[in-house]
């Protein structure tokens, strides 16, 4: 039953399990409510506002952009903002992924890379290709529109809609900490999660497996998980065997959320096509893209059928576009993406002190991307009950500290398990990580004196 907390409003909220509190304006990695209540954003809104709230410079340059042209459609015209855009983010990207297919966020992302991937093979190969499947893992998330639903491995996300799912193909994590083999290293987990996507090729038929989609560090399933680099020296290598596309989804960890240009740098890995979002814009505009390399455009655009069948009305919207390029441009002039590294550093220090707290089971991440699960007890790792509403009390108790997490669960059996994503701007200063930590022990601590 409802407990019916959301505003009495026209808007469909998205739980009406919880109040949602006002907020008033935004200042660099602050929210501020209608009370004048101060929170430091700790988790980005969903690790998006990687410049921070209320930038005057993307302010005006959107009102400037928005009385030129703010919208023309694809199918017929191009911008300047759009092909800026592009160059852009191609000089971000690794290797030869040198052409981007412009969205509106991540999951139009990661159906785009599948669509993209399906239509390379109908190229390359013919009508009748039989590669069309997508492996990908559990305990990890893609988006929420049924193609990438269907490649989502959360259980409580999929539950509704499954007969209206694909039932594409699933393997194991490199989640080391709950590893279901009980590997005693991370680089033991990295190989065997390696090896359990080539014997799930073969058990498929690689004949019929058109990609593998993988997050470089996990965002919302499991926050900060992440292999070591001897799982993308395996999978790339793997890939290439098999004739299967790597789709690397870095939709949370790109655009130097993680204290490199992509996640993917942290591995010196080439995918086939990347899917992005979020700090793309920070925020500031709804964008998202596939990004492929040159053969996949060549196969499709220059010696195929020269037409990409898929299309979305916002696609490459030269606003968003344009706002999408001034972020990027920032980030750049500004060091941020350094600084997320500098910074990062020192916040997975500081972030070791959390270990003393009972409830405390596991910090991991990369730059600025970290996440902490909670457990009821430590040496088992055995995750609260449901019931007891860990995530709840502790995402509770982070805004009466004047924070603001993300908190997330179900990594344990679909259900249990509680942790959050802590992904605060890529702007934020040494002063600003101290005041997060201040803010977490002081949040965490109560957490521990409710659930203990």
């Amino acid at each position: 039953m409802s407990q019916n907390k959301a505003p009495k409003n026209h808007v469909f909220y998205r739980n009406q399990n919880w109040k949602y509190p006002r907020i008033e304006r935004g200042e660099g990695v602050y929210l501020v409510g209608e009370d004048g209540r101060r929170y430091i954003d700790a988790c980005s809104g969903s690790a998006v506002a990687n410049i921070g709230h209320g930038n005057k410079e993307v302010a005006a340059f959107a009102k400037e952009q928005m009385e030129r042209v703010a919208f023309t459609h694809l199918s017929r015209w191009t911008v300047d903002t759009i092909e800026k855009c592009a160059e852009k983010v191609c000089q971000w990207t690794p290797g030869d992924l040198n052409h981007v297919y412009f969205v509106s966020g991540g999951s139009e992302s990661t159906e785009t890379a599948i669509k993209m991937a399906r239509q390379y093979f109908v190229e390359r190969d013919g009508k009748d290709s039989p590669k069309w499947k997508v492996i990908t893992k559990w305990n990890s998330f893609h988006g929420n529109t049924l193609g990438a639903l269907s490649m989502t491995g959360i259980p409580g996300r999929r539950q509704i809609y499954e007969p209206m799912l694909i039932d594409f193909p699933k393997i194991p994590q490199f989640y080391h900490y709950r590893n279901p083999w009980n590997a005693a290293t991370l680089e033991e987990t990295s190989r065997l999660a390696a090896q359990a996507l080539e014997t799930e090729i073969l058990k498929q038929g690689a004949a019929s497996v058109a990609a593998f989609i993988t997050e470089p560090v996990v965002g919302s399933a499991i926050p900060g998980v992440h292999p070591d680099k001897i799982y993308f020296d395996m999978v790339r290598e793997i890939c290439t065997k098999y004739d299967v596309l790597l789709i690397m989804d870095e939709v949370m960890a790109g655009f130097g959320r993680t204290g490199k240009h992509f996640a993917s740098d942290h591995y010196q890995v080439v995918p086939d096509i990347i899917t992005c979002a979020k700090g793309m814009s920070s925020g500031y505009t709804p964008i998202g893209a596939a990004v492929c390399n040159e053969e996949i455009f060549d196969t499709i655009m220059v010696k195929g059928s020269g037409n990409f069948i898929h299309g979305h009305t916002y696609a490459s919207n030269p606003l968003s576009c344009g706002i999408a390029w001034k972020v990027l441009e920032i980030i750049e002039r500004e060091g941020y993406v350094a600084n997320a590294a500098l910074q990062g550093a020192y916040f997975g220090e500081r972030l070791e002190e959390l270990y003393r707290y009972p409830i405390v089971g596991d910090i991991r991440g990369k730059g600025l991307m970290m996440g902490i699960e909670f457990v009821k007890e430590k040496t088992s790792k055995e995750p609260f009950d449901t019931a007891a509403n860990c995530k709840g009390k502790f995402t509770l108790n982070c805004l009466d500290a004047g924070l603001v997490p993300y908190p997330g669960g179900g990594s344990v059996d679909g259900s249990r398990g509680d942790d959050t994503l802590l992904a605060p701007p890529i702007t934020i200063t040494r002063e600003e990580v101290d005041e997060l930590m201040e803010g977490l022990h002081t949040a965490i601590a109560k957490t521990c004196e409710e659930l203990l």
